[in-house]
């Protein structure tokens, strides 16, 4: 080979690395989402898909999002979050309130009786996780999305028509804050991640559980108990949910690509994902109607109202003990919902 031809190929070598190093082949990127309900039920298919197959979309195809459901990557789902910080996951979807204690900012949307509206409630909580949980309880992840879902109901094998009918009962509780309530009234409080809520009803190990709607169809809630309780106006409770994405890994990222991955994160994820949620409460709601099941609509909640009171004053003074002013973050949300939030509405 001529010296000249040597220097050409050197050439096209040295550029094909940098091609390789920084150009369209290095960009080429592969997320992994994991989360912990299985594919068919409706966030996965609703939300999550939805976010990834537009993520796919708007990269010209050079992210790829592999899902995971049902915890296919291993582990249990309170470690879900511990596994964006660690890079198990690149991205998942799980609730704070796995680890109690741990996100004690985002228990204010999950306070009894607070929320009526999803996306207004979900707006506010990005409003405030951008002010006061982004750099303090969220440092070490970067979070894409901020919901909650629709009001949560009693889904119980015995009717439930006043505080007094769950005395004595074992339910599942969707919080550390539900548990609060089961307590004051009387109720064994039982701490299950959502997955095994149909083996426990099955077999007995719990007489109900606190779910909204939207997710007793991927468990086959309204075949396993026959008495379902809703509330007029704000729910028994909400739930928080994140979004959130392995810090190393949105910095590794080019800028175009980083560019779409920001695109599609922030405030309309947050309100699409808890608006779709929400949403989906009435076609579930409508298969309990249709497998014959008795649901009783709570009108009047002020007993219930009496109830909860203690578990209001017991988080402010809890969140003064952790140097968070309770009271300011629900003034706060209450007014986002009330607010610049009211009437949200997003799509993706």
């Amino acid at each position: 080979m001529t010296m000249l031809k040597k220097t050409r190929t050197l050439l096209a070598g040295t550029a094909l690395a940098a091609m390789t190093a920084t150009g369209a082949m290095a960009q080429e990127v592969t997320l992994k989402l994991h989360q912990f309900l299985p594919a068919q039920a409706n966030v996965p298919k609703l939300v999550l898909d939805v976010w990834a197959d537009k993520i796919e979309a708007d990269s010209d195809g050079r992210i790829k999002v592999d899902r995971f459901p049902s915890m296919q990557l291993g582990g249990k789902p309170p470690e879900l979050f511990d596994q964006a910080v660690d890079g198990v996951a690149d991205v998942i979807w799980t609730l704070p309130g796995y680890t109690p204690g741990r996100f004690p900012s985002t228990e204010v949307f999950e306070l009894p009786f607070f929320v009526d509206d999803a996306r207004a409630a979900s707006c506010a909580y990005w409003k405030m996780h951008e002010e006061h949980m982004k750099g303090g309880e969220f440092k070490d992840v970067k979070i894409l999305a901020t919901w909650v879902h629709g009001p949560g109901a009693f889904h119980t094998s015995d009717p439930v028509e006043g505080p007094a009918d769950l005395q004595g009962m074992k339910i599942r509780g969707g919080s550390r804050l539900v548990n609060k309530v089961l307590e004051q009234v009387g109720a064994t409080p039982v701490g299950l991640p959502v997955p095994s809520i149909p083996e426990s009803l099955s077999k007995g190990v719990i007489d109900g559980a606190t779910i909204p709607w939207e997710v007793t169809t991927a468990l086959k809630v309204p075949e396993l108990v026959e008495f379902h309780t809703e509330f007029e106006g704000a729910g028994l409770y909400t739930l928080t949910f994140v979004v959130a994405m392995n810090q190393a890994k949105y910095d590794s990222l080019p800028d175009d690509l980083k560019a779409v991955i920001d695109a599609n994160s922030g405030l309309n994820f947050s309100v699409f994902g808890g608006g779709t949620q929400a949403d989906a409460d009435g076609p579930a709601r409508e298969i309990a109607v249709d497998n014959g099941n008795e649901i009783y609509t709570v009108t009047d909640v002020q007993p219930w109202l009496e109830v909860v009171q203690p578990v209001y004053a017991e988080w402010v003074t809890d969140m003064k003990g952790k140097g968070i002013d309770g009271q300011a973050l629900i003034d706060q949300a209450r007014a986002l919902m009330a607010g610049e939030c009211k009437g949200a509405d997003a799509k993706l």
